[in-house]
């Protein structure tokens, strides 16, 4: 296979895993950006929508659509209650202090990681895509469910900006970030706005291990690289920039595939690792961030 092949089938892989990242990220920034919580456990969400995605698919027979929509739906509705009665239980009596809270989300790391291994065990397990079918491309057929999953990250992008932008909800996220105590003065329930978001948060975690656990198996332990890059995505994009979660996503997930396939998956990640030290040194909002006031 000529180099061109090579380039076209490492770009693609390349946005399969950005469209997955760009949806753990955001997530992750929305959490911090609203709450200024560093949510050590949204890996952990993402694994808990991994393996309820098994659990619900493998509830149904025949065809694996059906299966895989009702994972789709339900699974992401699972995390985000589960992420709600967590914040409601744990966080908001922490009264959200950073320390309190990284020490927290580690706990709850712990915790939802051992209940995984307990009630589902430690086999990687995978669910059935919801329709097998292959693109052709000039030198070689791809995925169609690969494509779809760019595709559908694309739609949740889009959604969760309509939600942020163009809603009373979103007005209020925003004006909760801004200034917790003017929102507070103005009748905001902020605790509630918090538990929402936290719960918005795991559930657009829990879409991203849906979309890609037919790609990749559900196992217990598969929350920790997609954290460590989504982490990489925000401090590169910039904090609450959904404009500098897509592009940091794409730039991450393109340089991760491309590189891997050329040199070595070690090499991606370094060069991952320097380019945030590099905007940590020169532009420590990040890409599209805003200097805080």
């Amino acid at each position: 296979m000529a180099f061109g092949p090579y380039l076209l089938l490492a770009t693609l892989e390349g946005l399969v895993t950005a469209a997955v990242l760009a949806l753990m990220a955001l997530g992750l920034s929305l959490v911090f950006g609203v709450m200024r919580v560093v949510n050590v456990a949204h890996g952990e969400f993402y694994m808990l929508g991994a393996v309820l995605a098994w659990w619900f698919a493998s509830l149904v027979s025949g065809h694996p659509a059906i299966g895989f929509l009702l994972a789709l739906i339900l699974s992401p509705l699972v995390v985000a209650a589960v992420a709600f009665i967590a914040e409601r239980l744990v966080l908001s009596r922490l009264n959200y202090e950073p320390e309190a809270t990284i020490v927290a989300t580690i706990g709850l790391l712990y915790i939802l990681q051992q209940l995984a291994l307990t009630f589902y065990g430690p086999e990687a397990r995978p669910v059935q895509a919801p329709f097998d079918m292959r693109i052709s491309l000039p030198w070689f057929g791809y995925s169609a469910y690969k494509l779809a999953v760019i595709a559908a990250s694309a739609l949740m992008m889009l959604a969760t900006w309509v939600l942020l932008t163009r809603t009373k909800i979103g007005l209020v996220m925003r004006a909760t970030q801004f200034d917790r105590e003017t929102a507070q003065a103005f009748g905001i329930p902020v605790d509630r706005v918090y538990a929402g978001v936290f719960a918005l948060g795991a559930a657009l975690a829990a879409v991203a291990a849906v979309l890609i656990v037919p790609i990749q198996q559900a196992h217990y332990l598969m929350g920790l690289d997609p954290l460590l890059l989504s982490f990489i995505v925000v401090i590169i994009g910039g904090l609450g920039s959904l404009r500098g979660t897509v592009v940091a996503a794409i730039l991450i997930g393109l340089s991760d595939g491309i590189i891997s396939m050329f040199f070595s998956p070690t090499l991606a990640k370094m060069l991952a690792t320097l380019l945030v030290a590099l905007v940590l040194v020169f532009r420590p909002q990040g890409l599209f961030g805003t200097v805080a006031r």
